[in-house]
């Protein structure tokens, strides 16, 4: 028979020896052991390689998060910014705007105005005689065939409608008559019972709203009359009417 031979198991041993003299120690380790610490220390290893490679990613990460964050701030900043110089043109823009249509409703208003004063016959009394805040001291009535304005100093008589001065003179009651023939059935009669300034001369154009008398006192009584056809009429028709 042969004789079988007993392989001997590697092993490392480590001797320790304190520095003081004492008793040494001696430690034994097997091959398998010394592998599993290599293999160990290289999975610890890797570990940390690992652990520190996801620590560098992660604060690449998180800088470019941050200086996204910023640059998102700053766009949001300016666009506010764009949104308020935005807002400041609109507003500029609303008053502009509403500025213009006063504008063109003012000019509607006056063409319109002017279009109307065209279209209306000037020619008949239409128009306030007087341009003062006057009292109307007695309205017109059969019996009181015009109506009586209390005028103040300073004002003026206006012709109510365009013709010919007809006639200037004064009677017992009326220091001053002035007769404006319109030509077409009209005629206006602006009858002052106190003196006042002429402005006017017999046979002389007028237009409606010229000066006809210039009142020099205080408290001066108009009064005032139309005649159609000859008779009489209530002045206020006529400017109720056309004025």
């Amino acid at each position: 028979m042969k004789q079988q031979r007993h392989r001997r198991k590697e092993s490392f041993s480590l001797l320790l020896v304190s520095n003081t003299g004492k008793e040494s120690r001696h430690f034994y380790v097997s091959i398998l052991t010394l592998r599993l610490l290599i293999v160990l220390m290289l999975l610890i290893c890797v570990a940390l390689a690992w652990i520190m490679f996801r620590s560098g990613t992660h604060y690449r990460t998180e800088s470019d998060l941050r200086r996204k964050l910023v640059a998102s701030e700053q766009q949001v900043k300016q666009l506010e910014s764009e949104k308020e110089s935005l807002n400041a043109q609109n507003a500029a823009l609303a008053k502009e705007n509403d500025t213009l249509k006063e504008a063109g409703l003012a000019d509607a208003t006056t063409q319109e105005t002017q279009v109307q004063e065209t279209q209306r016959d000037t020619s008949i009394p239409s128009q306030n005689p007087y341009t003062g805040v006057g009292i109307l001291k007695e309205q017109y009535s059969e019996e009181h065939p015009y109506f009586s304005i209390s005028t103040q100093l300073e004002d003026r008589i206006i012709a109510a409608g365009d013709g010919t001065v007809t006639l200037i003179e004064s009677d017992d009651t009326y220091p001053l008559i002035i007769e404006v023939e319109h030509g077409n059935g009209y005629k206006s009669r602006y009858m002052c019972m106190q003196e006042a300034e002429v402005k006017v001369e017999v046979g002389e154009q007028v237009q409606i709203r010229d000066t006809l008398i210039v009142i020099n006192r205080e408290e001066t009584q108009m009064d005032y009359q139309v005649i159609y056809d000859g008779q009489a009429i209530d002045p206020l028709l006529v400017l109720e009417a056309k004025g």
